[in-house]
């Protein structure tokens, strides 16, 4: 099996990676919402565009392919962060099975 031809050098999008935790709601108690777990070097690459109409306006979901250096604990579920935009981890995968990189497919829905 050849291997794939990624560059840690592409990786030149600073990232949050976020997990689904419990956060304070401002009156005390905790609300499900989203907890930083790191700040990560990604390649972040569009795949594919939809459109559709919903409520008083056309909402755009686009999929992205982001490459990060492998870690441990990215897994389906957690989100990408960059500034307003949110990139939804749909599924997790080592790109060429050699422990370097993983490539997460993800979702993001704007408008």
């Amino acid at each position: 099996m050849a291997l794939l031809d990624i560059d840690a050098g592409r990786l030149t999008a600073r990232l949050v990676l976020e997990r689904p935790g419990a956060v304070e709601d401002g009156q005390g108690g905790a609300a499900t919402g989203f907890v930083e777990l790191a700040r990560v070097w990604a390649l972040v690459e569009p795949r594919s565009f939809a459109e559709e109409e919903k409520g008083p306006g056309l909402v755009a979901t686009v999929t992205h392919h982001v490459t990060v250096r492998a870690r441990g604990d990215l897994v389906a579920g957690q989100r990408f962060r960059k500034g307003a935009r949110v990139f939804d981890i749909l599924a997790v995968r080592d790109p060429d099975e050699t422990g370097r990189f993983q490539l997460a497919l993800c979702r993001e829905v704007t408008g």
